[in-house]
């Protein structure tokens, strides 16, 4: 039987997305949040004209020819401006952020005037309209300026507070069960028995979910019983994705796919043409997704990059596509690829021209913890693709 494309595995995991549900949080604590909402602006930004500037705004319009002078009959100050109007010959100082008085349309910055006692002349010349910033130059009330699926960073929330907005409309954060699998783990800090090692990859599993926006909830660890799997799978039912870590082989000891089935999964596929992690599983347990990983740990981090977070994401309701794929220069040959999507782990560097290098980890072991923390890149080499030559450019895509 061919293997499932990891294509149209992705296609499978991320149909039938539901819209997400909406809460409110304050703008102070609404970074690395999706937006559930249009926000359209609720004031004008500035709201007024404003100097760009410390000089003095001028009487009218036009332009400032050097011997022009005036007198200065007041001061315009940020939160503070001047309340009159300005006639002929008359100038205010004012500082940047202040608002430009009535009757002002120029203004001349503190560095190109002489000023004796209260007058001031013009000793170099100022072009009409300089040095204001007017109102709504950034932004006006009923712009939509944020739409819905954005994801909020330290740029887009200080906006969103510009905007006028003290609260936003923000995707509920998806649930995410994480069930580690199998009597020869035990928990991290724990030290292991014979024929024991450490759960690791819920850790890094937990990690790439917060990152992803998600809120991960660990089940621990189920021992090899079918009861204690059906157990555990069964306090994951109101949880928005299950994933299981290992178990979900073909060997005499991988229950993990037949608790699922004795809780009446509707499994969509069970692996896939990607090394490593050819033995993934997805399904659903009535509104609950359940992915499935393997048990090395390289395969479980590697599939949960390329299936679990986009569905996070998805999840979210978070628009775009989180992966961004590049090219680097390989610096040693690679061999023909197989029949599989194969993602290599790999380092970036520079060469002497200052161009973008990929050198592949000497081992692909999908079991070296090691060495997918020394790598930084997966390098794309897609099924069947030929040979490729050191200083050939080749698809990464940064971790």
């Amino acid at each position: 039987m061919s293997l499932l494309p990891v294509a149209e595995a992705l296609a499978r995991v991320l149909a039938e997305i539901p819209s997400p549900a909406e809460e409110v949080v304050p703008i102070t604590e609404a970074a690395g949040r999706v937006l559930a909402r249009d926000l359209t602006a609720r004031l004008t930004q500035p709201p007024f004209a404003a100097s760009a500037m410390d000089g003095y705004a001028v009487f009218g319009n036009g332009a400032c020819a050097v011997g022009d002078h005036w007198r200065v009959i007041g001061e315009s100050a940020a939160g503070h401006g001047y309340a009159g109007q300005l006639g002929p010959g008359e100038a205010v100082r004012i500082f940047t952020g202040a608002p430009v008085p009535a009757g002002s349309g120029t203004v001349v910055i503190q560095e190109n005037v002489s000023r004796d006692a209260d007058t001031i002349a013009a000793t170099h010349p100022t072009a009409a309209g300089a040095n204001i910033r007017h109102a709504g130059n950034d932004f006006s009330e009923g712009d939509v300026l944020l739409a819905r699926g954005r994801r909020l960073d330290a740029h887009t929330a200080t906006l969103a507070a510009a905007m006028g907005y003290g609260e936003v409309p923000v995707a509920r954060r998806p649930v995410v069960a994480l069930l580690a699998t199998g009597d020869e783990l035990v928990a991290p800090g724990t030290p292991p028995g014979p024929s024991q090692i450490v759960s690791s990859n819920p850790v890094g599993l937990a990690a790439l979910v917060t990152e992803a926006g998600g809120v991960a909830r660990p089940l621990g660890i189920a021992p090899d019983r079918l009861d204690a799997l059906t157990a555990r799978i069964a306090e994951a039912r109101d949880a928005d994705v299950l994933v299981t870590i290992g178990g979900a082989s073909v060997g005499d000891h991988d229950l993990v796919g037949r608790a699922l089935q004795a809780e009446g999964i509707d499994l969509a596929f069970w692996k896939i043409a990607l090394r490593p992690g050819k033995p993934l599983m997805f399904g659903r347990l009535g509104a609950t997704r359940v992915l499935g990983l393997p048990g090395n740990p390289v395969s479980a981090l590697v599939t949960a990059r390329v299936f679990l977070v986009p569905l996070v994401r998805a999840l979210l309701g978070e628009t775009g596509d989180a992966r961004v794929s590049e090219t680097a220069i390989l610096t040693r040959p690679l061999e023909a690829n197989g029949p599989r999507l194969h993602l290599m782990r790999a380092t970036l560097g520079r060469d002497d021209t200052g161009a973008l290098t990929v050198t592949p980890l000497n081992s692909q072991d999908s079991s070296l913890l090691n060495a997918l923390a020394r790598a930084d890149c997966l390098i794309r080499r897609t099924h069947d693709a030929p040979a490729a030559a050191a200083g050939e450019r080749i698809e990464i895509d940064r971790l």
